[in-house]
């Protein structure tokens, strides 16, 4: 897993995202990719690019940061901030890494980035995915996991708050981020061909500009994508 944490706040209040702003650029090891003083619009930057860590107001016009959280993958780590203490038991109740009251403290803001860290650090030394040639996925059931061999993925595909493991012999759907899958899965073998898939390289049965072809089924090939994925297989032309 990359130690560098990708962050966005969402705030309509622009002097509370220059502290904000100012925060992160202090501390090594995060990236802001995005702010916004819009919570609709902040829910839209939140799901294209899934950062790491979300700066997330509470006390917003037209969606409130409680409302917003609730349509945020879970698997985000969603730190509140507000001019409010009486909205602290709610952020937990809904599984917030931290809650920053204004005006944030530099201490305070750097101990919530910590959580954020511990969390991220307890998981990896838990799975260790990467050196495996399987891993277990949560599917349908309280506490049901299904192994996964690496060798029999054809490819990965997001839909809304799942993803969908397609292999040869099945399909597996997992409440999960195509991010936090795409940490599971070795580089070597495999890459991202679109904001919603991911595919297993030596699976690829052909190609052209536009579609990827595995399986028999024919996949969307992303703009953003299709320079690294013809160089790795550019890599593997005779």
């Amino acid at each position: 897993m990359s130690n560098l944490f990708t962050c966005i706040i969402v705030d309509d209040e622009p002097p509370a995202i220059r502290v904000i702003e100012k925060f992160i650029s202090q501390l090594k090891g995060l990236e802001l990719i995005a702010s916004s003083s819009n919570a609709l619009e902040g829910l839209e930057l939140i799901q294209q690019k899934q950062p790491d860590i979300v700066f997330l107001d509470i006390q917003m016009p037209d969606l409130t940061g409680i409302q917003l959280s609730k349509l945020i993958d879970p698997n985000v780590n969603i730190i509140f901030t507000t001019a409010y203490s009486q909205f602290a038991v709610e952020g937990f109740e809904l599984n917030a890494v931290d809650y920053l009251l204004k005006p944030i403290a530099f201490p305070r803001f750097i101990e919530a980035v910590e959580k954020v860290k511990k969390k991220k650090t307890s998981v990896k030394e838990t799975s260790n995915l990467h050196n495996e040639e399987y891993f277990f996925v949560k599917t349908d059931g309280k506490n049901k996991f299904r192994k996964v061999k690496l060798s029999d993925i054809l490819f990965a595909e997001s839909i809304k708050n799942y993803v969908i493991i397609h292999t040869e012999v099945e399909q597996l759907v997992t409440y999960n981020t195509l991010k936090n899958i795409q940490e599971s899965l070795p580089k070597s073998k495999f890459i991202k061909i679109h904001k919603s898939y991911i595919v297993a390289l030596d699976k690829v049965e052909k190609t052209d500009n536009y579609e990827v072809w595995i399986n028999g089924k024919d996949l969307p090939l992303g703009d953003t994508y299709r320079s690294e994925f013809f160089k790795r297989i550019h890599d593997k032309k005779l």
